[in-house]
């Protein structure tokens, strides 16, 4: 599936593009508005970054973690240092904590969530505009259906104007 986005200044410009795709015979039904008094982002299905980036936190951190407090407690298992003076088996188990934070700190860096710090993903400058206030034409088809609606939508001269291929 192909989709062709554009990111317009106002309903007004938004409606006048969708009129023109519609007089030019373009399916209303692959034609889609996102902005406020029409489909929000979520309705669309533009997925949140942030969310998608909890969840591959917490499934990473769900197979880490064991295997954190093991190599942790292996680790000091096998080089009897003493952490604190509570005999071994105790710093063994603070080891294996040890271990267990590491894997968390890992899950976290790996799993996205510098991306839930910092803000990335392709959905998020959509979603930025459309809480500006800007509003989105989403054109979705096949490809001779996006090259008939590039010029169409160029016209309006949006602030971006970006294809993608599913």
């Amino acid at each position: 599936m192909n989709y062709l986005i554009a990111v317009l200044k106002n309903r007004i410009e938004a409606e006048e593009a969708y009129t023109v795709l519609e007089k030019r015979g373009l399916p209303l039904n692959q034609v889609t508005i996102l902005g406020k008094g029409y489909q929000s982002a979520d309705e669309f299905g533009l997925i949140d970054p942030n969310l998608q980036a909890i969840k591959q936190v917490k499934q990473l951190a769900y197979w880490l973690l064991p295997f954190g407090f093991a190599a942790g407690y292996a680790f000091n298992l096998l080089t009897a240092i003493e952490i604190l003076p509570i005999g071994p088996i105790g710093n063994h188990i603070i080891g294996g904590i040890f271990g267990a934070i590491a894997a968390a700190m890992g899950s976290f860096f790996v799993g996205g969530g510098v991306g839930i710090a910092l803000g990335s993903g392709d959905a998020l400058p959509y979603r930025n505009r459309l809480n500006q206030g800007q509003y989105i034409i989403v054109v979705k088809g096949s490809e001779d259906l996006i090259r008939q609606a590039t010029p169409l939508l160029k016209r309006f001269e949006p602030e971006t104007i970006q294809g993608y291929t599913e």
